[in-house]
């Protein structure tokens, strides 16, 4: 009976459309194709059909925050390295396109704290556990449970969206999701969350703010929801894309079919119209200015304040507000050369064992090194040893000094870096945004400012999508609805 009545009102939605000679939008704006940006093509494609023109206007390279670095003309990940098991909608793409996940190359990790290593990873999972054990009592469990319990109510949004369900806010969106508990997360701080739960100090200080260093360069002063989802991502087994991730962003604007424009887009303008409103963008290329008329259009790249790239909002009454915020620049190193494997109390570099180093807050100049493999893995590539020249990639909040490069590496031959504004700063003080900014224009990237992931950034677009869907064909009982999880449970 539910679905009949869903069809049913569906089908209402598209013969009023269809009576008033406005069944789909003609053209879509989407600016910024990064991951953002290349799902919300395709979700909208999906959504409005094939027939609807997409314009990307992108002013750097396809990818955006997903992006390689060559060194000696193999292909390294300079931007988002790997995606959690449970990143249902990168999966869905990756499948798709007909990529592949790259084989991945064994090594272990440890934790450093400026002076000796507080935890050390063996090849032995048992092992493992029972330092955590001895280490640090049951807080590792107790942090394990706390991180399921969060992601298990986070993987109800793929239900949701799945039947259609969408969110003008990003509080809405929470809210349906892990009601008040996970709104308040936003408000509070990992480590005040986990100290609640039973979770020490001690445990806190050296294993969770190494994690946090590592994803996001915060301590655990940051929100508690946006640490859980970063926690969680290293918890679970990780993947990545053979051949670099970035290539989900190309292959999804191949297969969507859009039309990438190479621009910067500078303003977007209201238009003075009777019904359905109308947006105009206007953008600046290497020939020069242009500009084109749009039904819908979805902004896919950070807009906030100390951005000098903002775009500007024109004819909107009242006025459009800017996120009130800032974001974290993070500088990825990679360096081809030796570890100074000394530093880490290892004086025969044959004998360091470790791929991966997390950091805790005190050797601040940098927060994560891993011995990384290129994007292309052939069957018998073998990572380096410990005493020969390897890619290292350094992640640090400032870019590094000579005299700190010769800190970490006893010589090398080359450094490249990436400079990214890669996380927002979460703060609890930092209201959170809304999709929705005007009628039919939209702010995918709102999302990031409760927690900023690749997958949470695809979550974004499928929201973003079915939001630009349901507004378009007035199907508001699919807008900000409450209780959705017996709403979907009777729908089933």
């Amino acid at each position: 009976m539910a679905h009949a009545a869903r069809l049913l009102a569906a089908l209402a939605a598209l013969l009023a459309a269809a009576a008033t000679g406005d069944a789909r939008p003609s053209k879509i704006a989407v600016v910024g194709a990064g991951i953002g940006g290349s799902a919300v093509a395709h979700f909208l494609q999906q959504h409005f059909g094939p027939r609807v023109q997409i314009d990307v206007f992108e002013k750097g390279t396809v990818g955006g925050r997903l992006a390689t670095i060559s060194v000696n003309k193999q292909h390294y990940e300079s931007g988002a390295a790997s995606f959690h098991s449970l990143s249902l909608h990168m999966q869905g793409f990756v499948k798709q396109l007909g990529l592949r996940h790259r084989r991945e190359v064994g090594g272990r990790s440890a934790i450093f704290n400026g002076e000796n290593f507080v935890l050390e990873e063996t090849d032995w999972y048992l092992l493992n556990l029972f330092r955590l054990w001895w280490h640090y009592g049951i807080s590792f469990l107790r942090l394990q449970m706390w991180v399921e319990e969060v992601m298990e109510k986070f993987m109800r949004i793929y239900k949701y969206q799945a039947h259609g369900y969408a969110f003008s806010g990003v509080e809405e969106l929470l809210y349906s999701l892990g009601e008040s508990a996970f709104v308040n997360m936003t408000q509070r701080s990992v480590a005040e969350s986990l100290l609640q739960v039973g979770v020490t100090q001690r445990f806190i200080d050296d294993v969770v703010s190494a994690v946090l260093r590592a994803s996001y360069g915060q301590s655990a002063a940051m929100p508690a929801f946006a640490g859980a989802m970063s926690l969680a991502g290293a918890q679970g087994s990780l993947w990545s894309v053979e051949g670099g991730n970035k290539l989900v962003c190309s292959g999804l604007l191949k297969l969507t079919k859009a039309n990438v424009i190479h621009a910067t887009v500078t303003t977007v303008t209201l238009q003075p119209t009777e019904g359905k409103p109308l947006y105009r963008v206007r953008y600046e290329d290497e020939v020069g200015t242009g500009s084109d008329s749009y039904d819908i259009v979805v902004i896919a790249t950070p807009l906030h304040l100390d951005n000098s790239s903002t775009i500007a909002f024109e004819g909107f009454d009242p006025p459009i507000d800017v996120v009130q915020g800032s974001f974290q620049p993070t500088v990825v190193s990679l360096v081809h050369g030796y570890l100074n494997s000394s530093y880490f109390g290892f004086p025969d570099p044959k004998l360091f064992p470790f791929a991966n180093i997390l950091t805790t807050d005190f050797p601040s100049f940098f927060c994560a090194l891993d011995n990384i493999c290129p994007v292309n893995i052939s069957a018998s590539f073998r990572r380096k040893q410990p005493q020969e020249a390897a890619v290292w990639r350094v992640q640090s909040p400032q870019p590094l000094l000579r005299s700190q490069l010769k800190t970490l590496f006893r010589s090398y031959y080359s450094v490249q870096t990436a400079e990214w504004q890669a996380h927002p700063v979460h703060s609890p003080h930092t209201p959170l945004p809304r999709f929705t900014l005007h009628d039919q224009l939209f702010h995918l990237n709102a999302l990031e400012w409760a927690a900023s992931s690749v997958e949470v950034t695809a979550v974004a677009a499928k929201n973003v999508a079915l939001l630009a869907f349901n507004r378009w064909y007035q199907d508001l009982d699919k807008i900000d609805q409450k209780d959705l999880m017996h709403k979907v449970k009777t729908e089933l």
